[in-house]
């Protein structure tokens, strides 16, 4: 079955106002930066985001905050974005701070069917306030819930026409966990090949996750914050 669509415009023409996308990447690294740039231009408004960060102020994540496109974001990691900070300090973006580990693991049991989970990590903190804890061997664990989205955002460095994805280095993160845990994945890909070319053996992820594929021709792939060696 050949998932290629001819534009990322066409990728997320079913995104409507008030659906709940999860999105790959970390930090800058690995994001579907054409997907969400068709997404900020569509307009599309009261969006709930799952993503372990929000980009910053004028790319990645960041450009759906700047349009107000986003109400409530669950994250781990919120440091590098201004427009991110002075919404939630006003009052306009509800936030759910997930601890990144837990984050992973929530949607990850959402994409393999398992509703809950318990955990360690957050217990004792404001993380834990109105959860339910339980005891196992006498050490407190926390219920976290799955995470499911309308739809998954996706970067893949290398796909198929039929949708099993290859990732590159620190792109292999959130992404495929997003894919499996989207009601319809879409996936911005690098290199696209006909199907029966990738060796099943590097296949990171399988096609029978995703629904859309769109090859982007541009990356600008920006560096969040550039570090050099200083000359001795």
């Amino acid at each position: 079955m050949d998932k290629v669509v001819a534009s990322v415009q066409q990728a997320i023409q079913a995104i409507d106002d008030g659906a709940v996308l999860l999105v790959g990447g970390f930090g800058l690294c690995g994001i579907p930066e054409n997907l969400i740039q068709a997404v900020k231009d569509k307009g599309t408004k009261n969006l709930t985001v799952v993503s372990n960060n929000c980009g910053v102020d004028d790319f990645g994540l960041g450009i759906l905050l700047q349009d107000k496109q986003i109400t409530k974001i669950i994250a781990s990691y919120v440091g590098e974005n201004k427009t991110f900070e002075q919404q939630f300090l006003n009052g306009e973006l509800e936030v759910e701070l997930t601890p990144q580990g837990t984050l992973a693991e929530r949607i990850r049991a959402g994409g393999a069917g398992i509703p809950g989970f318990y955990t360690a990590t957050g217990v004792g903190t404001p993380i834990a306030e109105g959860k339910e804890t339980k005891e196992f061997d006498g050490k407190t664990y926390l219920l976290e819930r799955a995470i499911t989205g309308d739809f998954a955002l996706v970067k893949a460095w290398k796909a198929d026409r039929s949708g099993n994805l290859v990732f590159r280095k620190t792109s292999r993160n959130f992404n495929p966990l997003c894919a499996t845990a989207g009601k319809v994945t879409i996936v911005e890909v690098e290199q696209l090949v006909e199907t029966g070319e990738l060796d099943p053996d590097e296949i990171h992820l399988p096609g029978i996750y995703v629904q859309h594929i769109v090859h982007s021709e541009s990356f600008e792939k920006r560096i969040e914050r550039r570090t050099v060696r200083e000359e001795a």
